[in-house]
């Protein structure tokens, strides 16, 4: 099997045209500059993940805004689109606009899970919710669909996407709002083909475990958390980027990539500097 690259996006907070969020960030500009600069790369891109909070307030008009962006360069890219829900979204207009439902048939009380074949990688999205809460749980119905998605392995395995970090936090923000009883979804995955668990939600970058399989907060595309703020603060800080996952053999890979436009070091080739370095290699031996 080739590899595969995985591109995920979270934490957009789109708002209609002439929105901006917090009165000074243009979370379509970070999204549209983001995604300009996946179809110039080059590069395979298999998946889009979107891990949540797509909207800031789950606005029907910034849903179709989002995937205004989202699919043409998705369709340049070849890539298959993954939409999971967060707490700033809102399950009628989601399903409606994102997933293409009628919205009639939809529950505002039903979680919005999904599970996505990209050549042989399952990615399978829980939706951590709740309507009017911010910190996220999976229902008991959940869990059991989850098991039973589970009980036969895929052939590269499964990517596990939620919203809510299953972590603690020593930041008394993301503690309150992390994913409730986390252990329920420890049972679960214990033991099966989940390679690697994605979230978003903290608008920062960090990696832990649940029951030793891997945990990846991407970094938000909205703005940034200052995970080192000083005592008794809690700012946000300009900021965004987006998480390269790579599936190489039997190894998950994750990366935070930085998108704030910022001056470059140098930009060299790259068949120069596999040169140079094996000319050092050859040098000592």
């Amino acid at each position: 099997m080739t590899d595969l690259t995985v591109v995920q996006l979270t934490d957009t907070h789109l708002r209609p045209a002439g929105e901006t969020v917090h009165g000074s960030v243009d979370t379509h500009a970070n999204l549209t500059f983001v995604l300009d600069q996946l179809c110039a790369s080059n590069r395979r891109v298999d998946a889009l993940v979107l891990s949540g909070d797509l909207t800031d307030a789950g606005d029907p008009r910034a849903y179709r805004r989002l995937r205004e962006a989202v699919e043409p360069a998705a369709a340049q890219l070849g890539a298959t689109v993954v939409y999971a829900m967060g707490n700033h979204d809102e399950r009628v207009a989601f399903a409606t606009e994102l997933l293409g439902r009628d919205s009639a048939a939809i529950d505002p009380e039903v979680p919005l899970d999904s599970v996505t074949d990209v050549d042989g990688l399952r990615i399978v999205t829980l939706d951590s919710t709740t309507p009017g809460r911010h910190e996220g749980r999976l229902e008991v119905d959940q869990l059991a669909w989850l098991t039973d998605q589970l009980s036969t392995p895929a052939p590269r395995g499964t990517l596990l996407v939620l919203h809510h970090p299953p972590l603690p936090s020593p930041n008394a923000t993301t503690e309150f709002l992390k994913l409730q009883q986390a252990e329920l979804l420890e049972e679960v995955v214990a033991g099966t083909d989940v390679r690697l668990i994605v979230c978003g939600h903290n608008h920062l970058t960090a990696a832990s475990a649940l029951g030793g399989i891997p945990v990846w907060i991407g970094p938000a595309l909205a703005y940034r958390i200052d995970p080192m703020a000083p005592a008794g603060r809690h700012r946000g800080l300009t900021g965004f980027g987006y998480s390269r996952i790579d599936v190489l053999g039997s190894t998950f890979l994750a990366t935070a990539v930085e998108a704030t436009p910022a001056a470059p070091v140098y930009d060299r080739p790259e068949s120069e500097v596999l040169e140079q370095l094996a000319a050092l290699a050859a040098e000592s031996r």
